[in-house]
């Protein structure tokens, strides 16, 4: 399942990504309004975590335009704060759930689990990709029984264009997938991690595309 973590507390954001891959999730991060909003306009998702306080546009602002679009992604809403008021607004602007902070990632997992049963959303937890599959709980490519042994950069790398299938990833998206939001990365530094894995997954029918001046697309031989 593709889940967008919008939250503009950098080191709660990169916590919940953690916990969500953990458990075989794809996991999109943005952290103030505008981004947000713009994100989930043009690319979607199918679950949001979504803060209320965020910096541009706040998270209450978002849902009311997901909704106005016709976007019925399950939201659950992050709050500071615990009054009766707050909690009404979130709901009638449309949104699925509300915790208030601070919680624990257990209940967070619970309640994801819960609006997913309500909205009857399943995710794969192995997919297949040319003749190898991928295992995201594990982070392991598989080839029949066998592990591939990559790098954990380079499954991470794999792990955005898979997300993405199809379409174009830039380097900033695959930069802020492998070493995380904001590092102090040059952007030249997925290079050579891009090109080690196209080299690598060429005879099992997966090609890695460059679009010169946009970045990588994925593609995979028909199965």
């Amino acid at each position: 399942m593709r889940i967008a973590v919008i939250e503009d507390n950098v080191a709660l954001a990169n916590g919940i990504a953690y916990r969500l891959r953990e458990h075989g999730h794809a996991v999109d991060l943005l952290h103030d309004g505008p981004s947000a909003d713009a994100f989930l306009t043009r690319e979607g998702a199918d679950m949001v975590v979504l803060d209320i306080n965020l910096p541009g546009l706040d998270g209450l602002d978002i849902l009311r335009s997901m909704r106005r679009r016709g976007d019925g992604a399950p939201v659950i809403l992050l709050t500071a704060r615990s009054d009766t008021h707050e909690r009404v607004a979130g709901l009638d602007a449309g949104a699925d759930d509300y915790l208030t902070k601070p919680f624990a990632m257990d209940e967070l997992d619970a309640r994801l689990r819960a609006m997913s049963r309500r909205k009857n959303l399943t995710y794969t937890a192995r997919e297949q990709t040319g003749t190898l599959v991928f295992d995201k709980a594990s982070r392991q490519l598989l080839d029949g029984d066998t592990a591939l042994d990559l790098p954990r950069k380079e499954i991470a790398t794999l792990e955005c264009l898979l997300e993405r299938r199809g379409r174009i990833v830039s380097k900033a998206q695959l930069l802020a997938h492998v070493y995380g939001t904001g590092a102090d990365v040059e952007e030249s530094a997925i290079e050579p991690h891009v090109s080690r894995l196209r080299k690598r997954l060429e005879p099992y029918g997966m090609r890695i595309k460059t679009a010169r001046g946009l970045g990588y697309m994925l593609e995979t031989d028909p199965e």
